[in-house]
C-alpha cells in the first residue's frame, strides 16, 4: 500500500509546538494514481508574505494544510528549532493553545518567517 507523509506541526502534551510525521494510506484510486480518502474543507486562504517578513511567536487558531506554492517559509519552534519548506512542500498546522491556555510566548506556538529572495506564497486549506 502506498502512503503519503503529512508533516504535523502540534502541541505536545508539555504545551510546547513540535513536528511529527504521520502517514496517510493512499487506498483509492487506480495503480497508477493513487489517492486518499477524501477528507472535508472549511475554504481556503491565499497568502502573499513580503521578502523580509516575520511573525511572532503564535499559536494555530484552526488546524489548517500549509501548502507554499512559491518561495521559503520557515517555521521556528520554542527551544530554537526550525524547518524551512520550499515552494511544492507542506505542512499541517495544528499547534492550537492547549484548553484553559492563557498564551504565554515562551511556552506555546512558532513563529514564520519568509526566507530568501522571492516573497512567500502560501495556501491555506482550513479543517
Amino acid at each position: 500500500m502506498t502512503h503519503f507523509t503529512k508533516i504535523v506541526l502540534f502541541t505536545d502534551t508539555d504545551g510546547r509546538a513540535k513536528f511529527r510525521e504521520d502517514s496517510i494510506a493512499l487506498t483509492e484510486g487506480s495503480p497508477a494514481s493513487m489517492l486518499s480518502p477524501v477528507f472535508p474543507s472549511a475554504g481556503y486562504q491565499l497568502r502573499q508574505s513580503p521578502v523580509g517578513f516575520r511573525s511572532q511567536f503564535h499559536c494555530t487558531g484552526q488546524p489548517q494544510w500549509v501548502f507554499i506554492l512559491q518561495g521559503q517559509m520557515e517555521i521556528g519552534l520554542q527551544g530554537g528549532s526550525s524547518r524551512i519548506f520550499k515552494a511544492g512542500e507542506h505542512f499541517y498546522s495544528a499547534d492550537v493553545l492547549p484548553a484553559g491556555a492563557v498564551f504565554d510566548p515562551s511556552v506555546h506556538g512558532h513563529w514564520s518567517q519568509q526566507v530568501g529572495s522571492d516573497a512567500l506564497v502560501t495556501l491555506f486549506v482550513k479543517d
